[in-house]
């Protein structure tokens, strides 16, 4: 019998004994999956992802401090090629439909028997079983769209007439890459390379082909050692989707061929003859990623000077005050992916923003608490919690005690 892949798994519920009965009652190796951690909220949840990277979220929809539905929400912005598992107590349609937004792969209802739980992580660890090897399978070119656009990617276009671009819109309407002479979509050249390419070059050109058609029209193709993608669409569209098909075609190279991955991306262009600029703004960008631990580079990476890490810490020194600050709007203030900020921190500071962001919001808090008569409600709104409870469960953890705790023991140490 072939031997069973292993797949790494973080279980998310508040539960404590359903989440202890999870963690200890199922087989998990037997079932192809391995437990890495478990958290009792959506805060320790999100923290045990940007450590760990495991391959499946199990977690419930409701908890404390983050809900399962904004879990997922940030998990996808830092991890998109992960897959998430609900477990929730409420048929309600409405979590199903938020559920669905998110690519959830399992969506399993409350109360559920231990049977019932690892009847269904045998269909996952199938599900998933199933996708990698999709990813590996050869694909079909399609010549009529090879031969309009390889040209223009990998050639200099001499002639960029009014006229010459109009005829090359006309042209790539009528082989489908637009919509219509009158479509007005940007392109993008994304450029990807695993480590080793020789092998299975049509089953790596297949696998950005799959990833890429889940967020943008495109079209993929080998070349050398690498694929090379043009991608089409407006700029909403590639604010939205282009750092996380970046990420995504990182992570699922390693984990479906084993194999590391970089991947550069140019600046988006309005003109078809402007692809072959594109194409070596993406080269360049692919050369910068070699030397990052994120393995993805955005043309704009290039041409900012400074320490990656060094600016993300200043700006979390700027804004640790604002709820809203998370790795994604980080990521988008410096115009970077999620992932590649969050593997630069991790590299270059030796934690995770996550960590770095609590204790510079926990060091406020001890100072306020042992300085000020600030209430404590007043404390967690200038260390970014609108939500009291929340922050007194984070200072605990980080500090050991509670606000009062300590606010009360500095007072009695001070009077005897």
């Amino acid at each position: 019998m072939a031997e069973k892949n292993l797949y790494t798994v973080i279980v998310a519920d508040d539960e404590d004994e359903l989440r202890e009965a999870v963690c200890t009652m199922i087989p998990w190796e037997a079932l192809g999956f391995h437990l890495v951690g478990s958290a009792s909220n959506g805060l320790d949840a999100l923290e045990l992802v940007e450590q760990l990277e495991p391959d499946l979220l199990l977690t419930d929809i409701r908890m404390p401090f983050i809900t399962g539905i904004e879990l997922a929400r940030q998990v996808r912005e830092i991890r998109p090629a992960m897959h998430i598992a609900f477990l929730s107590g409420y048929d309600d349609f409405e979590y199903a439909k938020q559920a669905i937004q998110y690519n959830i792969i399992s969506y399993m209802l409350k109360p559920l028997t231990m049977d019932g739980l690892a009847a269904e992580l045998k269909s996952i660890h199938e599900r998933i079983d199933h996708q990698y090897a999709s990813l590996r399978r050869s694909g079909i070119v399609q010549e009529d769209r090879a031969s309009f656009l390889i040209p223009l990617v990998l050639e200099h276009c001499d002639n960029t007439s009014d006229a010459v671009e109009a005829a090359l819109r006309t042209s790539a309407a009528a082989c489908g890459l637009l919509r219509g002479t009158d479509d007005r979509s940007q392109l993008v050249v994304l450029t990807a390379q695993p480590d080793d390419n020789s092998e299975n070059a049509a089953g790596f050109v297949r696998m950005v082909d799959q990833l890429a058609n889940k967020y943008l029209r495109h079209y993929a193709f080998f070349c050398n050692d690498h694929v090379v993608a043009v991608l089409f669409g407006n700029p909403s569209d590639f604010d939205e989707y282009l750092h996380i098909l970046a990420d995504e075609i990182c992570q699922l190279t390693e984990r479906a061929l084993g194999q590391h991955c970089v991947v550069g991306v140019s600046r988006a262009a309005a003109r078809f003859c402007e692809l072959n600029a594109g194409y070596r703004q993406s080269m360049e960008a692919l050369a910068a990623a070699k030397e990052t631990e994120g393995g993805v580079s955005f043309t704009p990476d290039v041409r900012k000077g400074g320490s990656l890490c060094e600016r993300a810490l200043e700006i979390i020194e700027q804004h640790y005050s604002d709820e809203d600050l998370s790795l994604a709007s980080l990521s988008a203030m410096l115009d970077v992916s999620p992932n590649h900020l969050s593997a630069c921190i991790k590299k270059t500071a030796g934690e995770t923003f996550i960590n770095i962001l609590v204790r510079r919001r926990m060091e406020t808090a001890q100072q306020l608490l042992l300085t000020t008569d600030l209430q404590i409600q007043e404390i967690a709104r200038r260390c970014g919690y609108s939500d009291q409870h929340y922050f007194s469960y984070c200072f605990k953890k980080y500090s050991g005690t509670s606000p009062g705790a300590l606010r009360r023991s500095h007072t009695a140490g001070a009077q005897a």
